[in-house]
């Protein structure tokens, strides 16, 4: 069962759990305790869970996160969504198109079905990630009763994803300690509180005209009364449509986090990514702290949208980026086995003989986010007082929602007439949080102080971070400016202690030591590490690589040693030429491949991409109806039933709305689906609510 295991990660600890059996086809398999089904099936190397029932196309996961139906299997006779159905001992799991035998249901309910459990509280706060948490907590602390719910196993939302360290102010929001710790604080902190009830794989399902709020607790159905509604659900990835889209082995950034960060399983052997956010720039980071080996990335627009720190530090390591460009189609057998890329002209339109191919088992999305917020519009309409925070309110990075949900925690408590005081300064830190990068300098030349050993910091661009500032035991780095989005220097006097590299988010301090020989042929450099332990070994010569990720030349590995207080970061000691030593940043862990360009273009139509994933719906079938003068989408809705599957729409509506505008169709202008309760589909046995079924 360990083939597919991470069993050696540079930041997580590999658990052994106890092991379960489970049967899939009637074949005996093994699983850890406690994980889901879908991880179970793909730690067994099994990625494609069964065909959908209406023109038999392979399926396998695409959210990992419970709201979509890509995952469908059957489970002990019961179909389910196998990314969030715990596994079980002896479980039987089947393919959903290879059902072995139907159940006998002859079991009769008799007598009166109770009334629905209905609980009370003040605050009830739909959420258990970074905003959830921090506004939980600014609350609490004013003894008012809260419930907090959320629809996965631990709290943290998805920060439990997040392996490396955060940006932002270190007094605010934890800034250079890792996204798991930091849900991890929050959570323990949280749990020291009497007044709050915490409900675990329970998620909110619906709100109602009679301000009433739908949650599936543990099971069974509830309904919750709250003087106050807070909504800190996160955000949903966008899908992309193409040809191909659909095949196995294309899904979003977050479900790959999901598998290879919270489960540990390696989840892909060559892997490529759309997208060049900051999700898509850390899922490829994560990949290779995983071993999985990252064939490249692709962004639409001619500049990545992340950090450059982010984007820098796996170019540093030998991964290609090409801006300009996208994947115009996905080939493959039952599973994705090639893409092809294209680069784009200045409308976004694929260029002619551009095109290249390239071998790959895993393509994940990152184009985007949306907020998960309909409970939150619903409970608006309904005139419930309802709250939003997090992504739930604004997209933005996980430091922003922690610090908005202090702010919207003090406002239902003024709201509440309880009398806190929100600072005005908050409000500033709060949109500094959320800001977009800011502008890109030259990297300035470095600043050796009074001494032989100096920091090379590379940050270049404006993004809130401050930990260097904190971590420096000199006071030797300050911002040029007033607030954090400020770029730090570095000016007079440095020990060499290193904790400026060890906590340094974006990876972009080096240390230079230029008394490492008298004779000043060679320098020490001490570069910051987090790639599996086997990447290097002392007396190892490796290529060294610039800020960008251009070639410098090679270096020795000298040393390879942990930081004591952060003993998640290997720091690696190299010898370099010493004209060399200001210029390195990284070492090159992989070889960055070439295009590869195919003899014949494929040809594809609009009817080769599938828009709706749950109803099989085409791009064409779309433009059919915008041709026809269609522009309400429920009218779409009754005749191609989008949205009407499992996902309600949640992947398919923005790709619709986008298929409007590429025919001159407003997309603001159309009438919009209408959500209705309920928001995810909840079985029929958790209405009954009784012990005895």
């Amino acid at each position: 069962m360990h083939d597919y295991r991470i069993k050696s990660h540079p930041v997580l600890d590999y658990k052994e759990r106890n092991i379960i059996n489970f049967y899939y086809k009637g074949t005996p398999l093994k699983a850890y305790e406690g994980e889901v089904i879908s991880t179970a099936l793909f730690a067994n190397g099994i990625r494609t869970f069964g065909k959908h029932h209406k023109d038999k196309s392979e399926q396998g996961i695409f959210c990992a996160n419970g709201q979509c139906a890509q995952c469908l299997v059957i489970a002990n006779g019961h179909s389910v969504k196998s990314c969030v159905t715990e596994i079980q001992e002896g479980m039987q799991v089947y393919p959903i198109e290879e059902i072995p035998f139907l159940p006998n249901e002859d079991t009769v309910i008799e007598g009166p079905i109770p009334d629905v459990d209905e609980f009370n509280a003040d605050v009830f706060i739909m959420g258990g990630g970074p905003a959830g948490l921090s506004a939980a907590l600014e609350i609490a602390s004013h003894g008012l009763k809260i419930i907090l719910a959320d629809d996965k196993s631990i709290l943290g939302g998805k920060l439990g994803l997040q392996t490396h360290n955060f940006f932002g102010s270190v007094e605010d929001c934890y800034a250079g300690i890792s996204g798991m710790d930091i849900g991890n604080i929050l959570a323990d902190q949280i749990k020291k509180f009497d007044n709050i009830s915490i409900w675990l794989n329970s998620p909110v399902v619906g709100v109602f005209s009679d301000k009433k709020i739908g949650v599936v607790k543990n099971g069974k159905y509830v309904l919750v009364n709250a003087k106050s509604f807070l909504i800190a659900a996160g955000a949903r990835e966008k899908a992309l449509a193409f040809p191909g889209c659909d095949l196995p082995g294309i899904y979003g950034a977050g479900a790959f986090q999901t598998l290879v960060n919270r489960d540990m399983v390696k989840a892909s052997e060559k892997l490529f990514v759309l997208g060049g956010g900051n999700v898509g720039l850390i899922a490829a980071y994560h990949a290779l702290q995983a071993g999985i080996d990252v064939l490249g990335l692709v962004e639409a627009l001619p500049q990545c949208g992340g950090y450059k720190v982010h984007l820098d530090k796996i170019k540093r390591l030998g991964v290609p980026v090409w801006t300009s460009h996208t994947v115009i189609q996905a080939k493959g057998n039952r599973k994705l086995e090639k893409i092809i890329i294209a680069k784009l002209d200045k409308s976004f339109q694929p260029i002619p003989g551009t095109e290249a191919e390239i071998e790959v088992d895993t393509l994940l999305i990152a184009v985007g986010l949306s907020s998960v917020n309909e409970i939150y519009k619903k409970a608006r309409e309904f005139g419930i007082n309802a709250y939003a925070a997090g992504d739930a309110n604004v997209i933005a990075e996980a430091s922003a929602a922690i610090f908005g949900g202090k702010i919207v925690g003090r406002k239902i408590l003024q709201d509440m007439s309880i009398n806190v005081d929100i600072p005005s300064k908050w409000y500033e830190i709060e949109k500094i949080l959320e800001s977009r990068p800011g502008k890109v300098i030259d990297l300035p030349t470095p600043n050796r102080g009074s001494g032989k050993i100096y920091p090379v910091i590379r940050c270049t661009q404006e993004i809130p971070c401050n930990p260097c500032l904190n971590a420096c035991t000199q006071k030797s780095i300050s911002l040029k400016g007033n607030n954090i989005m400020s770029l730090p220097e570095f000016h007079e006097k440095c020990t060499g202690c290193g904790k400026c590299i060890a906590i340094c988010p974006g990876l972009a301090i080096t240390l230079v030591d230029e008394g490492y020989d008298p004779d000043k042929k060679l320098a020490k450099v001490i570069i910051p590490w987090e790639l599996p332990e086997e990447s290097l070994n002392i007396g190892d010569v490796k290529r060294t690589t610039g800020y960008e990720g251009e070639i410098i030349g090679n270096c020795k590995i000298l040393a390879i040693k942990k930081a004591k207080w952060q003993d998640k970061r290997k720091l690696v000691h190299i010898e370099v030429p010493f004209e060399e030593a200001d210029k390195v940043a990284g070492i090159q862990l992989r070889t960055p491949g070439q295009k590869v360009y195919p003899k014949e273009r494929t040809e594809f139509s609009d009817n080769d991409i599938i828009v709706c994933r749950c109803e099989r719906a085409t791009k064409e079938q779309i433009v059919k109806k915008i041709k026809a003068g269609y522009r309400d989408i429920n009218a779409i809705k009754a005749d191609l039933r989008i949205g009407m599957g499992p996902c309600g729409g949640k992947t398919c509506l923005n790709i619709i709305r986008g298929i409007f505008y590429e025919y001159g169709v407003d997309p603001d202008k159309l009438e919009k689906h209408v959500y209705r309760p309920l928001e995810l589909e909840v079985p029929l046995s958790a209405f009954i609510n009784r012990e005895d079924i």
